[in-house]
């Protein structure tokens, strides 16, 4: 049975807790000149472009289904084409998307802000009317989950040598973000379809319209507006709006396992029959199984000792105690081989929580999920399907 989440009713939009991002000086504005540049705020030379409308709409062909790329959480994306050639992405937020002008704000400031090889490069912005769209390099293989998911012959190009490249840059990016930026990033969207592949397989992390700051020394923030993809989300977020890095990790626990098996989260199925995701995964690693875990698709073809490593690597990102979890450092490390002694045993997954994860891959909004305790428990209560 398909259980849908969104059956409580909105309640009123309350004050967001935690560090606010600053105010845009004017961009975003029908009277910011269309064409015009703003200069980067982390030093970087490279300037932030206002793309004309007229310039959009032209190097999409006036948004036409056949550029059409994909649909993400907030809105469909397009490839276009400008008149000097260069191939461009462009995200058209919905105006009826659970983004706002907040999140399309804080998408554009994150990123000018941050460089990095393993995150998307944003080229530029436009606002016009009711028009906000963002304009990205353009990646050339799509996302990882079109390549995981949608269709067999392309996970078949997967092997494995691709996938650790993909989990490495990804690793990587969400590092930086953490602990390597000027900035401490909680991205609190990682997810498969937010994993970008460019023309020869890198991986580049993508969407932070979701993504808070922390400053200082903070080390957690509470939020009453849950945002992101349920069977992604770690359960003290999903439950009772609590994020943090930790929050990121256990996404990341939950993707490494994905690229693993070749399955979504959602709709693992183990010897043909459909079975909660993370508890398999933890019960097949502890009966030392774990290689049955394995994407089939790679017929054999993958390092056993390595990909065993990944597994566990993976349920020590996904510990119900954020604090069980290790940081992105560490995963860096552990993925390496660089880890000085054997690693640690990873704690059983949350179960109550993995019964959440039967939500469409689509990003969520919503008021306070851990305000109705009624809904959560029935969530909590039920068997894990496919939708």
């Amino acid at each position: 049975m398909v259980i849908i989440f969104f059956i409580f009713r909105r309640r009123q939009k309350r004050k967001r807790k935690g560090p606010l991002l600053p105010e845009f000086h004017g961009w975003f504005s029908d009277s910011s000149p269309e064409g015009s540049k703003h200069e980067r705020e982390d030093g970087d030379t490279g300037e932030m472009n206002s793309f004309a409308l007229s310039t959009i709409l032209v190097a999409t062909n006036n948004f036409s289904i056949e550029n059409k790329l994909g649909e993400g959480g907030f809105g469909p994306v397009y490839r276009g084409k400008l008149q000097d050639g260069k191939e461009i992405a462009v995200k058209r937020l919905s105006r009826n998307s659970g983004q706002g002008l907040v999140e399309f704000k804080t998408e554009v400031r994150l990123i000018i802000k941050l460089q990095h090889k393993n995150l998307v490069r944003l080229l530029g912005y436009c606002v016009k009317g009711t028009e906000r769209l963002l304009i990205y390099e353009f990646m050339a293989n799509n996302s990882l989950d079109t390549f995981l998911f949608d269709d067999p012959n392309k996970c078949k190009e997967l092997d494995w040598a691709k996938r650790a490249n993909i989990v490495s840059g990804i690793a990587k990016g969400l590092r930086y973000l953490h602990e390597d930026s000027r900035l401490k990033i909680i991205h609190r969207d990682m997810k498969a379809s937010n994993i970008l592949l460019d023309d020869e397989m890198n991986s580049k992390i993508s969407d932070f319209g979701t993504a808070r700051i922390f400053g200082g020394n903070q080390m957690e923030a509470n939020t009453n507006r849950i945002v992101g993809t349920y069977g992604y989300m770690a359960p003290e977020y999903a439950m009772e709006g609590l994020f943090s890095t930790k929050s990121d990790v256990y996404s990341f626990g939950v993707l490494l396992l994905e690229i693993i098996s070749g399955q979504r989260n959602n709709r693992f199925s183990y010897q043909d029959e459909p079975q909660n995701f993370l508890f398999k995964a933890y019960q097949l690693w502890k009966e030392n199984k774990g290689e049955q875990l394995i994407d089939g698709r790679l017929i054999q073809n993958f390092p056993v000792a390595e990909a065993l490593r990944w597994v566990n690597i993976a349920l020590l990102c996904v510990q119900e105690d954020p604090q069980d979890r290790p940081t992105m450092s560490n995963v860096v490390f552990m993925l390496e081989g660089q880890w000085s002694s054997n690693l640690p045993t990873p704690s059983e997954p949350p179960l109550s929580f993995a019964r959440f994860a039967v939500f469409s891959e689509q990003t969520t909004t919503t008021d306070d999920a851990s305000a109705h305790p009624s809904i959560v428990k029935d969530l909590t209560s039920s068997t894990t399907t496919s939708h």
